[in-house]
């Protein structure tokens, strides 16, 4: 407590990052290189609306962070996002919170300066200043868990495109399959490769219901009916990188969220496939994600300049 304390009437600069989950909600002060000096969560009661959800965290903003110099706040939140205006759209994620502008939210109840972007593209932002694509000049980041986002850095900076959804890699197509998940185009790369749909297909596949962390222990246990089916989903995402490296040809690709994280053996696999599809092969940099779990905090930081 002394050195907060001490910290608190210092020249030291500090920043407030915000990771707005479906199921959580997750606040951190950070200091100028965004290391995390204190952080909570509370539990997002979606039903309840956005005011009564984010207020618990203003609260504590006033309450405990508000006698350091704050320079902002940057808020990741699930997509589709209005992120010049910082408006939530109608993310699937957050059913009730469409249009909801949380810029001018938390502007008006902390008179602090806050920017606001997509979760997929903090964490990505988070992975090229100081996680595992640090010192490249560009980076595509891919999450693959509950759903398959994807973000694109250059500079340390992340390119939002004209209308909020550059680097939406959820509806690109990779195979004519004619599934559609919630709604999105069909054989897109979310509808095949995600975590729930990793669990779909394996429950089509046994005819029973199993979930996804259940199909990667047969998988490691070389089940060969789920070695085949997760040898797919790595042709799958492998189609979707090579398509994006011929269109972006990033420096470097970073694989994160939960299916890639917890089983890091597919980075061979998806690595090789991708090499087999594109032009310049030995230009091919396909890392895991460092940060883990604070990605999203920290790199909401980063939208605080």
């Amino acid at each position: 407590m002394k050195e907060m304390k001490n910290s608190s009437i210092s020249n030291d600069k500090y920043i407030i990052g915000i990771d707005i989950g479906g199921t959580n909600i997750r606040a951190a002060l950070l200091d100028e290189e965004r290391n995390i000096i204190e952080k909570i969560k509370i539990e997002n009661r979606v039903k309840k609306g956005p005011e009564y959800n984010l207020d618990k965290i203003i609260n504590h903003i006033n309450s405990n962070w508000k006698d350091r110099n704050i320079k902002g706040i940057g808020v990741g939140s699930p997509g589709p996002l209005d992120i010049k205006n910082g408006i939530i759209l109608k993310a699937p994620n957050l059913q009730g919170w469409d249009n909801f502008n949380v810029k001018k939210y938390f502007e008006e109840k902390t008179s602090l300066k806050t920017e606001v972007n997509n979760d997929a593209n903090v964490a990505g932002l988070a992975e090229a200043m100081i996680g595992s694509a640090k010192g490249a000049e560009s980076v595509f980041y891919i999450t693959v868990s509950t759903g398959v986002g994807g973000a694109l850095i250059i500079d340390n900076k992340i390119i939002n495109g004209a209308n909020s959804f550059a680097g939406e890699i959820c509806n690109l197509i990779i195979n004519e399959d004619k599934y559609s998940h919630s709604g999105l185009v069909q054989g897109g790369l979310e509808g095949q490769c995600s975590g729930p749909n990793i669990s779909r297909q394996a429950t089509d596949l046994l005819g029973k219901h199993i979930d996804t962390p259940e199909v990667f222990e047969l998988y490691k246990n070389n089940d060969n009916s789920i070695k085949s089916l997760i040898n797919g989903v790595c042709e799958n995402l492998s189609i979707g990188i090579s398509n994006i490296i011929s269109v972006v040809d990033p420096e470097v690709i970073v694989l994160g969220g939960s299916v890639i994280l917890y089983n890091k053996e597919l980075l061979e696999v998806i690595t090789k496939k991708v090499k087999e599809k594109v032009i310049n092969k030995d230009a091919v940099d396909i890392r895991i994600a460092e940060i883990g779990d604070d990605a999203g905090l920290r790199g909401a930081g980063f939208l605080i300049i």
